[in-house]
């Protein structure tokens, strides 16, 4: 697939099957994502995988936190959260790492990793992969973020839930770049 096919075509799709997605695949989804530009080489980005149940036990701890930040929440708001993870066979979440250099600064991180994260999404769609990526207080909570594996002071900026589409979509509705541009031309 053309790279500017996969972009204009790419789409977040929530709804996939439960069928499991190749290891393989889930390896190409994340090569072409460390293809990702970054400042100085640091390559900021870290990757956790979950399949199986380690999305039952993820949702687990999303029940738990939802539970520790409403303790009015009942049982069936307890129960969506509890399920989230397992909207679809893999989810992948991203994180950043602190700049660990004096000239890296915090948000050309972030940039690299969301650019590793796009990367990854349009891998997903040129290898007939449906994605969401989505974020929310699951990826700002210190709970789970422990749970993943991620110190206290990194960033996730992401879950990327990723499956085969339940159907096939429709093209997505674009805007354009007009109204979010401003020509300038500057005489010598």
């Amino acid at each position: 697939m053309d790279v500017l096919e996969a972009i204009n075509l790419r789409q977040s799709i929530g709804k996939v099957k439960p069928d499991p997605v190749s290891r393989e695949l889930i390896e190409r989804l994340l090569s072409a994502a460390v293809q990702a530009p970054n400042h100085y080489k640091v390559r900021p980005w870290r990757f956790v995988v979950l399949t199986g149940s380690a999305r039952e036990r993820l949702g687990e701890v999303m029940a738990e936190s939802l539970r520790q930040r409403d303790p009015n929440a009942d049982g069936e708001a307890l129960a969506r959260e509890r399920a989230k993870p397992l909207r679809a066979p893999v989810l992948i979440a991203v994180g950043v790492d602190q700049p660990s250099l004096p000239k890296v600064i915090e948000i050309e991180n972030v940039c690299a990793a969301a650019a590793a994260t796009q990367n990854l999404l349009l891998a997903a769609h040129a290898l007939g992969l449906a994605a969401m990526w989505r974020t929310g207080d699951a990826a700002r909570d210190p709970g789970i973020k422990a749970f993943l594996g991620f110190e206290a002071d990194q960033r996730v900026i992401g879950l990327v839930y990723v499956g085969y589409a339940l159907s096939e979509p429709l093209p997505p509705a674009r805007p354009s770049y007009e109204d979010r541009t401003v020509w300038q031309q500057f005489s010598v």
